[in-house]
């Protein structure tokens, strides 16, 4: 009895740090490995533009062009000091476990890219772990800039509302005119999706925005990236 119960209690030991290691690897370890992973793809970008600028005016290739997993564009969110690579499809091995924010353009959910004339540009980041870029989305209010540039252009939205949670199978918040965002006609819009609430995947958070500004690279960032 007693001799189990010493092996009992040891193996209950070793559970518990196996644990606390996982909880660590997931909440601190994920975060260090995937951030550096995205700080990688985002200076690709920046090179792979250096080499290929394009013409600065003409319109971003199609989505045809882009691979899944492959970036494309980098996001920026002034208010929450994010920069962050932006990737073709939302698997999370491909694109959101490395750090990056993922472009829904593939199947039903496909949706519109930024230099679209008209359109919802829909992504999804993670809320916790593996570089957890979207963690604080639901700080942003109505007014708050959020800026995509690409290889030719910086296009800069507005946000205008959010949903604080909706199941995982509402769709229709992706939609060319996204449900529950206040839009009721064609547009350049933006939706941000993310888990909530933190920790869980039980839900879905969004915020919707409203494109503002459209600018060849050539010309510089646009005012909401060089404001003081």
């Amino acid at each position: 009895m007693v001799v189990a119960s010493r092996l009992g209690g040891e193996l209950f030991i070793t559970v518990g740090l196996v644990m606390l290691l996982f909880v660590a690897y997931q909440l601190w370890y994920t975060n260090i490995v995937a951030g550096r992973e995205a700080d990688g793809a985002a200076g690709s970008l920046r090179q792979t533009w250096q080499r290929d600028p394009g013409t600065g005016t003409a319109a971003a290739p199609p989505v045809a062009a882009f691979e899944p997993g492959q970036g494309f564009a980098i996001m920026y969110i002034p208010k929450l000091d994010l920069k962050v690579p932006v990737a073709e499809g939302v698997s999370k091995p491909k694109v959101l476990d490395r750090g990056m924010v993922g472009h829904y353009g593939e199947g039903p959910l496909k949706t519109a890219m930024p230099a679209d004339k008209q359109g919802n540009f829909a992504v999804a980041g993670h809320r916790n772990t593996h570089g957890e870029p979207f963690r604080y989305i639901n700080r942003l209010v109505p007014g708050d800039p959020v800026v995509v540039e690409t290889r030719d252009a910086y296009y800069t939205y507005e946000t205008t509302s959010s949903l604080a949670q909706t199941p995982p199978t509402n769709v229709s918040v992706l939609r060319p005119v996204p449900e529950g965002s206040g839009f009721t006609s064609p547009g350049r819009y933006l939706t941000l999706t993310t888990c909530t609430p933190e920790f869980t995947s039980t839900y879905r958070m969004i915020v919707w925005g409203r494109m503002t500004d459209e600018r060849p690279r050539s010309q510089g960032p646009p005012p909401a990236l060089t404001r003081s």
